[in-house]
């Protein structure tokens, strides 16, 4: 696995899972498949560390027992979890709080490795009431990194008026379909790690292309996509619950694109 460095020195693995569909079916829970979540398991062992969690997948406890009782130790992975912009969660201080007390409750952990604010927060005084709430537990070390998700560049702006501890990610969708190209340079600029969801969505004809360009490399067109991704400096939060999926999702630094296949990718 490789890392990328954040702004505050935290080392974050290029590659992590999402997990917004792990113990569900069809978006719903199932109690078959919640006794061990089989999905999130395969990716443990094939060497996933990055886990990509969120209060509103509703889904944390049971991806939380799981990583606590899986092989794999604590200090070994990278946990991210989000919480909402919604009243319930950020009306007041201590509202995020017990937000943040419940995620840590259900990971069974001390610390989080990464918090966000899952989308931007319209009104100012409880973003800057959240984002203080997000410093506080920083500080004290419960959160080895703090940031956003879905900002743009007018909710980042509003964010630095006041905020002491800049975000070190921005989790956005960033993809063929929505390459997010302006948005990608203010984060070069400001120091903040892309972080991409949903970074496979391609056209059929964009597909094809990167099919061409994989088998140069003996690889999938998907695994080109991740590919480019991260050598641009993107980290990756791919989804799957098929093991081989997975790991060709997992098998992406054995090659480097070249300058001109990641110049044609860019002109998809």
């Amino acid at each position: 696995m490789e890392y990328i460095t954040l702004n505050n020195g935290l080392e974050m693995p290029i590659v992590g899972t999402g997990t917004n569909t792990y113990g569900k079916e069809n978006n719903d829970y199932n109690a078959a498949l919640t006794n061990e979540i089989p999905e999130l398991l395969s990716a443990l062992e094939l060497g996933y560390r990055s886990i990509d969690a969120a209060i509103m997948y509703r889904n944390e406890e049971l991806v939380g027992r799981v990583l606590a009782e899986s092989t794999v130790p604590r200090e070994e992975l990278f946990i991210t979890t989000k919480v909402p912009a919604n009243e319930e969660y950020i009306s007041s201080k201590e509202a995020t709080r017990a937000a943040i007390d419940n995620s840590l409750q259900n990971f069974q952990t001390d610390y989080l490795d990464l918090l966000l604010i899952h989308f931007p927060i319209e009104d100012k005084g409880q973003l800057k009431n959240t984002w203080e709430v997000f410093e506080e537990y920083y500080e004290a070390g419960k959160l080895k990194a703090i940031g956003v998700s879905n900002f743009k560049k007018e909710h980042l702006e509003e964010l630095n008026e006041f905020a002491k501890v800049k975000p070190a990610v921005n989790q956005i969708q960033l993809n063929l379909k929505e390459p997010n190209k302006d948005l990608l340079s203010v984060l070069k600029e400001e120091g903040i790690t892309p972080v991409a969801w949903g970074p496979m969505k391609a056209e059929a004809q964009q597909k094809e292309v990167l099919d061409e360009i994989g088998e140069s490399y003996k690889k999938f067109g998907a695994q080109v996509l991740l590919k480019y991704q991260i050598q641009r400096g993107v980290i990756v939060i791919p989804k799957s619950h098929n093991p081989e999926n997975q790991a060709s999702n997992l098998d992406l630094f054995d090659f480097e694109l070249s300058a001109e296949d990641m110049k044609k990718i860019e002109n998809l």
